[in-house]
């Protein structure tokens, strides 16, 4: 009896939480704006509700409070007192703050207060790094970019970022011409424990995959629109090893909304499209609500903020404002960054 009580009770709270969990009021959502001058911000790394690190088009690594609506560490970097770098990555690992810049030359820069020290660059015509990471252990790291061979370029760090060396073509799988990845948000790589998923787009929207800290890769094809150069997958996320999704479409036709939402259940070998020729459309960043079994998600881009409760198969629009990218700090509190702006999105 007593045994048929506790399970009668483990069911009654499991109908509870899923009741409370259907019944949350997107109505409530609280977003506020930051102006921040003449800087377009792609890369964002929460430090708590309050604070995050940023890195911009200008140059600029800081810190941002929300509560004082200031910046409490700034560092304007320039490379041989010439080159502003356009920072679209940001990682943070146990030796430091880690900025990586889009373009020719890559400059990877470990940033402190008022000091920023090169850790890494490549120089090459094709070159575009396009997103950086670290893994759980905050010792190795990696960023990924755009081929400048017939291969993705991938580097990668095992001492937390101190130095850092390029994958050769020989270990990697190759790219076909035309395939890349999108410098959107810094959430084409998804790390977990010693796993990493990274999404290309263009040619081909595919997901590469290693379960070794990037010293073996395997490549796996998804639905997502593909075969011109503004289509693909941006962004991808995953809430554990095997329930991920991803998010993109056609930069150069935003409000289009076929073929550009997948999940999978199987760590990334095979994808399934949701709500194919539903909104949400374009979108340059998607991410799981912490703590919600993997069936809260929040998108956002330049056409606006959606929100799905179901695990990406419907979806609500709850914002028109455009952000580039959305990193949550807890299930009710993330980071937003845009376009001269930084943000906080919080479900009261």
């Amino acid at each position: 009896m007593k045994r048929i009580n506790s399970i009668n009770l483990i069911f009654l709270l499991f109908l509870i939480h899923a009741h409370t969990f259907a019944q949350r009021n997107t109505s409530n959502i609280h977003i506020q704006t930051f102006k921040m001058d003449s800087v377009s911000i792609r890369a964002i790394h929460p430090i708590d509700t309050k604070h995050v690190y940023y890195a911009g088009s200008n140059g600029s690594v800081g810190i941002f409070s929300a509560e004082e609506n200031t910046t409490t560490l700034t560092v304007s970097i320039k490379y041989l007192d010439s080159l502003t770098p356009n920072f679209r990555s940001i990682a943070s690992s146990n030796t430091g703050i880690y900025a990586l810049s889009v373009g020719n030359p890559a400059l990877l820069y470990k940033v402190s207060k008022n000091n920023y020290d090169l850790k890494y660059i490549e120089k090459n015509e094709k070159v575009f790094y396009d997103s950086m990471h670290f893994f759980d252990d905050k010792l190795h790291g990696i960023a990924v970019g755009d081929p400048t061979e017939d291969c993705p370029s991938i580097i990668l760090t095992d001492n937390g970022g101190e130095t850092w060396h390029k994958i050769p073509c020989s270990k990697l799988p190759l790219f076909e011409d035309g395939e890349a990845f999108f410098a959107a948000s810094n959430t084409n790589i998804k790390t977990i424990g010693s796993s990493v998923w990274i999404a290309s787009g263009g040619k081909k929207a595919r997901i590469l995959k290693s379960d070794n800290y990037g010293q073996t890769w395997d490549i796996f094809t998804t639905p997502i629109i593909q075969g011109d150069g503004p289509q693909g997958i941006y962004s991808i996320d995953f809430y554990d090893k095997e329930n991920g999704i991803a998010i993109g479409g056609n930069y150069a036709k935003p409000l289009n909304n076929t073929a550009n939402k997948a999940i999978t259940i199987d760590g990334g070998k095979t994808w399934t499209l949701v709500a194919n020729q539903q909104n949400p459309n374009y979108k340059s960043c998607v991410q799981y609500v912490p703590n919600s079994n993997s069936k809260e998600i929040v998108a956002v881009g330049k056409t606006g903020i959606s929100y799905s409760k179901d695990g990406g198969y419907s979806w609500q629009e709850i914002s028109k404002e455009p952000f580039y990218a959305i990193k949550f700090v807890d299930k009710n509190n993330a980071w937003l960054s845009g376009n001269n702006k930084l943000g906080t999105l919080v479900f009261k």
